[in-house]
């Protein structure tokens, strides 16, 4: 239904409604949609507002911040979303890496020269460390 339709439907009623306007003992006026002794009806017509070039213009500065604010908010969604896939995945790589250095064995690196640096115990054992803290801060 379209808007012009359906403020016909909502105004008209009102505008056929019957009005009437009358005067008590102390001088105050009153308005009623019954009809009351030495009332007279009162004849109401629906008013259109039309909006000068300031509110127009107003209106669509007003539009298009809240356009952009809409925008700035999904990409913030957006860019959530993929830190939080960039953090699970680092979470299953540090996870991965723990499991492998709890299972035991000779861990290594190579230097310069192409040969193997055995790391030490206490080394595997700061890695652990250094893996678990980041696995409790950063992963759930």
């Amino acid at each position: 239904m379209t808007p012009i339709v359906l403020v016909a439907f909502v105004v008209s009623p009102w505008a056929t409604a019957e009005i009437y306007r009358w005067v008590d003992a102390q001088g105050n006026v009153h308005f009623d949609s019954r009809s009351r002794p030495g009332a007279e009806q009162v004849e109401v017509r629906p008013q259109v507002i039309e909006r000068d070039e300031a509110t127009r213009v107003r209106e669509a500065r007003t539009e298009r911040f809240f356009d952009a604010r809409r925008q700035e908010q999904q990409a913030a969604k957006q860019a959530a979303g993929e830190w939080r896939v960039k953090r699970e995945r680092a979470c299953s790589e540090w996870k991965q890496q723990l499991s492998q250095l709890s299972e035991g064995g000779r861990y290594f690196r190579e230097d310069a020269k192409g040969e193997r640096v055995y790391y030490s115990d206490e080394e595997i054992g700061a890695t652990r460390r250094q893996l678990a803290s980041r696995i409790g801060q950063n992963c759930s």
